[in-house]
């Protein structure tokens, strides 16, 4: 196993590395789940717990049953980290890229990470995820060009759905969301999360 140690002390807002360091730095240590805001700051995150991890699936089936059907686009996993055009390199926890945006990019491009904005975006809060953190995340993946998105928050028993030039809108769980014309026909049931 690679390990990387980095010294408790070390303000990692202020750690710039080129993309291609970046890259390497995420090639190299395969454990460690990393991602970089739009001003070049290092985030590391912690793992998910097991229900974390099951709801996480859970949510990405549903969106790849639905594309299987339809042959739109591309679905990815949080293991998946795109280039936004907006500077920062962030994981949803799902997400979806039309298709001929997706081909449009080169081999190079789909098997490094694609520097692109997903079409939509799904983030699921952990017990232990910061909601303003997410928030500020959700508004980069506006920012960046990503059409819709889903910050889906058990805790308190909402959804924040992000859509591309208007203001976000709250919906208390347990609720249907629909994918509106950036997923035609696709409909999430949000009912899994009730009394979590």
């Amino acid at each position: 196993m690679t390990s990387l140690t980095l010294p408790l002390k070390i303000d990692l807002r202020h750690v710039h590395l080129s993309d291609e360091q970046f890259y390497q730095l995420c090639i190299n240590n395969p454990d460690l789940t990393v991602e970089r805001d739009a001003q070049g700051a290092l985030i590391l995150m912690s793992p998910v717990g097991g229900d974390g991890g099951n709801q996480e699936l859970e949510l990405g089936t549903d969106l790849t049953i639905w594309n299987r059907r339809t042959k739109l686009g591309k679905v990815f996993s949080s293991s998946t980290l795109f280039k936004l055009p907006g500077g920062g390199d962030r994981s949803p926890d799902a997400a979806w890229v039309e298709l001929s945006r997706w081909q449009a990019l080169t081999p190079e491009q789909r098997r490094k990470f694609p520097p692109i904005a997903p079409d939509f975006v799904i983030e699921l809060r952990s017990p232990t995820d910061s909601l303003s953190m997410l928030q500020e995340k959700m508004q980069e993946y506006m920012d960046s060009g990503v059409r819709l998105g889903w910050l889906i928050n058990p805790q308190d028993q909402q959804v924040e759905i992000y859509r591309q030039g208007q203001e976000k809108v709250a919906e208390s769980l347990p609720t249907e969301l629909s994918g509106e014309s950036v997923l035609p026909g696709f409909v999430l049931s949000l009912n899994r999360f009730e009394d979590e």
